[in-house]
């Protein structure tokens, strides 16, 4: 039995000082902080979706897009 649910990513703005310079950073973020490399947001949007099998035992997490063109219906 799949359970299919849909997620957005976060956007996380960081601050860091290092010898009296401040740098600011971001990154994207998934429920239960699983990183999203920026790269992966530029080509695929924010919208992911979450697939859990518990026959098989797999979480499977893919962008919306991504999991439409494979006819993963999303509800």
């Amino acid at each position: 039995m799949q359970k299919i649910r849909k997620v957005t990513a976060r956007r996380i703005v960081g601050k860091k000082s290092v010898k009296e310079k401040v740098y600011e950073y971001e990154y994207y973020t998934l429920p239960l902080n699983i990183y999203i490399p920026r790269s992966v947001i530029e080509k695929w949007g924010t919208e992911f979706v979450v697939v859990r099998d518990d026959e098989k035992g797999t979480i499977t997490i893919m962008p919306r897009k991504l999991a439409e063109e494979q006819g993963i219906k999303i509800e």
